[in-house]
């Protein structure tokens, strides 16, 4: 069993399930949901496309996937969780956009979000007592031959590359594009989110996704709301 801190909108969001009809599976109930109907795109192809995020269902990381240390249990984990987002206040995201990072596309905020990124820095800090040491295939899955030296720094003591000045959040919507398709595949999916991308975006709960086993398909398993929120039922975004 591995265990993720993640942010997603809660199931009725429509941003959420238009998310979950591009990859072609819905995060909160499992199922399977049948991929979209686009011009010039066969449903094999979004299918490749969409292969490796419909694994880990429609998020962004604030705490990356990780095995329970072995005198916590997930009783304890749950409480720590619902203790840390009752006393955090929300952040508002004024407006996500499609955008490449590397090989692979993903929403991200328009502009920086300082409030966001400290908001990822504490839940990386405040939850790393419950992470198991990563063994030596799991390091090796995260290749530190092609990180950097301050992401090698962080993967060997916060069990991830990515946090803190290496952070961005993102909520990944491709595995590789190849660099031939990029433009298309840039161009259909700024048609294909925007309408579910006009309005801000609230950062109003912290999720707890869970790998049954490994290699499992991620799933919610509870959503535990922020203190303070700062919108009040834009498009349904306020979190119950």
């Amino acid at each position: 069993m591995r265990y993720a801190i993640y942010f997603t909108p809660p199931a009725g969001d429509p941003l959420t399930k238009v998310a979950a009809n591009w990859l072609g599976r819905n995060a909160f109930s499992g199922e399977t949901v049948k991929p979209p109907a686009i011009r010039s795109f066969e449903a094999e192809e979004v299918a490749r496309l969409t292969v490796e995020p419909r694994r880990y269902g429609f998020h962004a990381t604030l705490k990356a996937p990780f095995r329970l240390a072995e005198n916590l249990t997930e009783r304890d984990l749950l409480s720590a969780l619902m203790h840390f987002a009752s006393s955090t206040s929300a952040v508002t995201i004024p407006r996500l956009q499609v955008a490449a990072l590397g090989h692979f596309f993903a929403l991200v905020p328009e502009e920086p979000v300082l409030e966001l990124d400290q908001l990822a820095n504490d839940v990386v800090v405040a939850f790393d007592r419950f992470r198991a040491p990563a063994s030596d295939a799991e390091r090796a899955k995260r290749r530190p031959e092609t990180l950097s030296i301050s992401q090698l720094r962080n993967l060997d003591q916060w069990g991830y590359p990515y946090v803190f000045d290496d952070f961005r959040f993102h909520m990944t919507l491709t595995g590789r594009v190849e660099e031939k398709d990029r433009l298309r595949v840039a161009r259909m999916l700024d048609a294909f989110f925007e309408p579910v991308l006009s309005e801000p975006v609230e950062i109003a709960n912290l999720a707890l996704f869970v790998e049954a086993e490994p290699g499992a398909p991620f799933e919610v398993h509870s959503l535990h709301p922020l203190a303070h929120s700062s919108l009040t039922g834009a498009r349904g975004r306020k979190s119950a």
